[in-house]
């Protein structure tokens, strides 16, 4: 089964043994979505615990204007909004894919009797839901605290996919005109920091752009 593999290759299940996989398996499901489809909406109900197995999925807000303020993107394989089903609450924002995906969705309430008493489990999950604060503080950072020069030179330094993305999806998630975004980039080039090639860009320069942030 495609889901064992998939449960088996995330580090809070690897240490399971075939036949406690095979019962996790036994109250999980898999779904795939297109392209533009929608895993969740804010304020929708939270009773599976989501892992993504396949493709990249966007967690987004809605501003009072309507502007869409993209959190974080996902790449499989990572769990998606657990802090909202342990805490039992709604969805905080909404989850779309950006690519053809799919994901595992485990019954959350015979994970947590059955399985969160393992502490090596316990742990990971612990570890997860600091790394999703740390990317909390890393938009509020990025949003609010650096102008648009700063912002898009400290994502490129952290994000090792930032130059696979499109222009306009990255100007979105920096919240700036892909024309904005294209003058710094042109800028970047200019202070040698960064340098164009048949695949886009490539930092050159890394310790240049993280003075801009630092």
């Amino acid at each position: 089964m495609h889901e064992l593999a998939d449960l088996k290759a995330v580090s809070c299940f690897s240490s399971l043994s075939d036949s406690d996989l095979e019962y996790l398996s036994s109250f999980s499901r898999k779904r795939n979505f297109k392209k533009g489809e929608v895993l969740f909406y804010e304020k929708d109900k939270s009773t599976y615990l989501t892992l993504l197995s396949e493709g990249i999925l966007k967690v987004y807000k809605t501003d009072v204007k309507g502007n869409e303020i993209i959190l974080h993107r996902f790449i499989a394989k990572s769990f998606v909004a657990e802090m909202a089903v342990f805490k039992s609450i709604d969805y905080p924002a909404s989850a779309m894919f950006e690519s053809d995906g799919s994901v595992i969705e485990i019954e959350f309430s015979k994970l947590k009797s059955d399985f969160l008493s393992n502490p090596d489990i316990a742990f990971n999950f612990f570890l997860s839901l600091a790394n999703k604060i740390k990317t909390l503080e890393e938009v509020i950072s990025l949003n609010i605290v650096l102008d648009s020069t700063s912002r898009v030179a400290k994502y490129i330094c952290e994000n090792a996919e930032a130059f696979k993305i499109k222009n306009n999806q990255l100007a979105k998630s920096l919240h700036m005109t892909p024309e904005t975004l294209s003058r710094i980039f042109k800028k970047f080039a200019k202070l040698g920091f960064i340098e164009k090639n048949s695949h886009g860009y490539e930092i050159i320069n890394r310790e240049g752009l993280m003075i801009l942030y630092e």
